[in-house]
């Protein structure tokens, strides 16, 4: 069909995440090992226009904190040629340890997010 598969645009939130992490100066790598995880509860997305797949797209992506626990991620997946949003979405994710036991978001999270 010439359109980009739907389930690709959760991969490019997550991509765009993880990046706005690492631009922050903390990488999620580096959140897991500290001891602290950021599974996807909730994710959510709707679709504007199609993406084609030569088309250049970038994700805006920003996060707030939605408690100590709980942070959300927004998403713009936007055509560079004509600035037409493709998609929008939300991921909500809950911060758990080693154990997979819900915990504090770090400090350094909190602060940025807040």
């Amino acid at each position: 069909m010439g359109v980009a598969y739907y389930a690709n645009y959760f991969v490019w939130f997550e991509v765009a995440r993880a990046d706005l992490l690492r631009t922050l100066g903390w990488s999620y790598r580096d959140m897991e090992q500290a001891g602290v995880s950021l599974p996807v509860i909730e994710a959510q997305c709707e679709y504007h226009r199609s993406a084609r797949y030569d088309d250049e797209l970038e994700v805006r992506t920003e996060g707030r904190m939605l408690s100590r626990t709980r942070m959300e991620f927004t998403y713009q997946v936007v055509r560079r040629a004509d600035a037409a949003v493709a998609a929008s979405g939300r991921t909500v994710h809950a911060a758990v340890d080693l154990a997979g036991r819900p915990c504090r978001l770090p400090e350094r999270i909190r602060e940025v997010f807040a």
